[in-house]
């Protein structure tokens, strides 16, 4: 992989994750008015509000802010075939930007849980950064604590969500390009 191939990936990358963030907090109705959740609206309304007056939601479903995420990374995918692979497949751009997008959402949901279990550690009191991961994280690991009650005062469900999550990562993308 190339220096540019590297730069073209991250950016597509970090802005992909900012899309799926907004529609993860929508998702599971995080406190809108929270300075982070802010942060992620205005840094992705340019793009979001001119799909949301085309494609309106569904069921609670923000589809604008998920079809923004699957155009981010067919761009990415397109971008990097043409400028380093000779070619572009609008089939194979489709696919992978089908990988990207389920690939980007798994690292997400993996950064927000080691962020969760890192500020458990050093948040005293009330932080609305903490609070809006709290709100982000706690129904996964919700249903894992019925199942695994704290141990010695630690609670070991973002270490069974972390090693679950990685596991349907490796199932999922195994199956699609395998």
């Amino acid at each position: 992989m190339t220096a540019m191939q590297f730069l073209i990936g991250i950016v597509f990358d970090l802005f992909l994750m900012v899309v799926l963030l907004r529609f993860w907090l929508q998702l599971v109705r995080a406190d809108f008015y929270n300075p982070l959740s802010q942060t992620v609206v205005k840094a992705t309304s340019f793009a979001v509000n001119p799909l949301r007056k085309i494609i309106p939601g569904v069921g609670g479903l923000d589809l604008a802010s998920l079809i923004l995420a699957f155009l981010v990374g067919f761009a990415k995918v397109s971008i990097l075939m043409v400028m380093f692979y000779g070619g572009w497949e609008p089939v194979g751009a489709a696919l992978g930007s089908l990988v990207t997008v389920i690939t980007e959402s798994f690292n997400l949901i993996l950064f927000i849980l080691i962020v969760r279990a890192l500020l458990s550690w050093v948040a005293q009191g009330y932080n609305p950064i903490a609070a809006v991961f709290e709100q982000l994280s706690e129904p996964m690991l919700r249903p894992l604590r019925k199942v695994i009650p704290p141990i010695g005062g630690f609670d070991l469900s973002i270490l069974v969500a972390i090693i679950a999550l990685q596991f349907l990562k490796r199932l999922l993308l195994v199956d699609i390009l395998g």
